[in-house]
């Protein structure tokens, strides 16, 4: 299930791409499908392990090009290890709404694209994830939990005053809207009730079914109820770093 457009940011063999945040992986395994040279970071080892091992897995079975790299590094994104455009592509994922000091990881991640690049940045939209909040403290107020709620032009204007240019938008996972919110209703740790449980297998049927109906239907719902939005940017060829 992936948030960001990989057409979208031209992602192929050779990129060098880092997945920020990359958590499971989902990210990361599809740019290494495509052939890039990818880094899956983040700062917990136990999910970096288990992406480990997926890599491990894809190069065995032929699912990654023979030349496609791929792998692991546990840090900080708020201090990257990583001189600068070291990368061709830069993604992250529904980690900003987590990181208090957001500014200083926005800084690192435009400090890595280079000049000619691509960043891809995905949160959470607005008015669901609002409503998420309006229904459940607990669905935030944890420790790693959502810190904020952006409104997408507000985060756009803080990735642009990095001196990157705006490239649009795109809406996502619509049909997961109503089941985060079905989630904070019952509460959003109960994961064994009964519509929690139910809604839940459709998404899983439709993940690894992809029907045309319920791919039709979420293409038309995610402009209003899509989960996240995701912006992209360039990096201009002649970059000077802001003041």
């Amino acid at each position: 299930m992936l948030t960001v457009d990989y057409d979208r940011l031209g992602v192929g063999p050779d990129t060098r791409v880092i997945d920020v945040g990359c958590g499971a992986g989902r990210h990361s395994f599809e740019a290494y499908r495509r052939g890039a040279d990818v880094v899956a970071f983040d700062q917990n080892a136990a999910d970096l392990a288990e992406v480990e091992v997926m890599f491990a897995a894809m190069s065995e079975v032929g699912e990654a090009p023979a030349h496609a790299k791929a792998e692991t590094v546990q840090g900080d994104a708020l201090d990257l290890p990583y001189g600068d455009g070291e990368f061709d592509v830069v993604i992250a994922s529904e980690i900003l709404e987590h990181i208090p000091d957001d500014d200083a990881a926005i800084a690192e991640l435009a400090r890595v694209v280079k000049p000619g690049g691509k960043l891809a940045v995905t949160v959470p939209r607005w008015l669901p994830e609002r409503i998420c909040w309006a229904l459940s403290e607990e669905y935030h107020a944890n420790e790693g939990g959502h810190v904020r709620i952006y409104r997408a032009d507000r985060l756009r204007d803080k990735i642009l005053a990095h001196g990157l240019d705006y490239r649009g938008q795109d809406f996502a996972h619509a049909l997961h809207s109503p089941y985060w919110w079905l989630k904070c209703a019952v509460g959003s740790s109960n994961d064994r009730h009964p519509l929690v449980r139910g809604y839940q297998r459709v998404l899983e049927w439709d993940i690894v079914s992809a029907p045309a109906a319920t791919r039709t239907a979420e293409r038309a719902l995610n402009p209003l109820i899509g989960k996240s939005v995701a912006l992209y940017f360039d990096k201009p060829l002649y970059f000077d770093k802001p003041c």
